[in-house]
């Protein structure tokens, strides 16, 4: 049951991430308005959080052998997404605060920084867990 709760969460979490990160490629290619994309990713954040949420809670209930390495760096990875989720609600903030189409330097780089450290920590999560299960 846990696995499955695992998976599910890992489903609803990561799977609003890339939703995001959709919505986020299609306002730097045009085919979208940044009013538009932030509106669309401000419905995610309940899914990601949420899923989040079930990542950690069951990932307790699969008893990981926190003596592993692998399992260090996963935790290590989760603390870093967490962190990188809170300053993305800020950046968000900021976002719709300019309320222009285009955004500053400044923004564009701190969300492509955010949009690398998210992708970064939750594949690198994902994978180590994969492997994790194969011992």
């Amino acid at each position: 049951m846990a696995l499955f709760a695992h998976l599910a969460s890992l489903v609803l979490g990561f799977g609003a991430v890339l939703v995001a990160d959709y919505y986020a490629l299609r306002y730097l290619t045009g085919r979208c308005t940044l009013r538009d994309a932030l509106s669309s990713t401000a419905h995610l954040h309940v899914p990601i959080w949420t899923g989040l949420a079930g990542l950690v809670a069951s990932g307790v209930m699969l008893h990981p052998n926190l003596g592993f390495a692998p399992t260090r760096i996963k935790l290590g990875l989760v603390l870093v997404l967490t962190l990188n989720g809170l300053q993305a609600g800020l950046l968000n903030r900021r976002m719709r605060q300019q309320g222009s189409a285009v955004l500053t330097p400044r923004l564009l780089a701190w969300s492509a920084a955010t949009a690398v450290v998210s992708q970064a920590c939750w594949w690198g999560a994902a994978v180590i867990g994969f492997r994790n299960s194969q011992h």
